[in-house]
């Protein structure tokens, strides 16, 4: 298992370079003004670590009260998933429209930009991340290749 440490590095390393990389591309598809770009992207930052938080918090609350369990079964991650990603789609949505002057129409193309952006680049920086430090249990497991 990885240590705090470890994950405080993994997070804040996550964030970062997110950041460096998709506010300038976000800016140069779409047009917008880059350092306007960045506050945006520092309140999605932001957003979405608090949303995982909490929804991670109210899931494993209501999985639990459900079945008794936080054990998860295929399904269960996927409507998990799904559901994270609507709710803090949900939550952008509006500040996407109202920082950048846009329309609603408009905004949720940006936030899907967004949600497609950090979906390859989480599969990615992991996959990264992993190979440069190795999780100590995960040795012998397979689940690095």
């Amino acid at each position: 298992m990885r240590s705090t440490k470890d994950r405080i590095r993994q997070a804040i390393a996550f964030e970062l370079i997110g950041l460096l990389l998709s506010v300038p591309l976000a800016a140069l598809v779409f047009g917008f003004d880059t350092g306007k770009t960045g506050v945006l992207g520092i309140i999605g930052a932001t957003i979405a670590t608090t949303w995982n938080y909490l929804f991670n918090l109210m899931f494993d609350h209501g999985l639990k009260s459900l079945t008794g369990s936080t054990r998860k079964t295929l399904k269960v991650r996927f409507l998990h998933a799904i559901s994270f990603e609507l709710g803090l789609m949900l939550a952008f949505l509006p500040i996407i429209a109202w920082w950048m002057g846009i329309g609603l129409l408009e905004a949720l193309i940006v936030d899907i930009a967004f949600v497609v952006f950090y979906l390859i680049y989480a599969f990615v920086f992991t996959w990264c991340y992993d190979t440069l430090f190795p999780d100590p249990d995960a040795k012998g497991s397979g689940a690095q290749g």
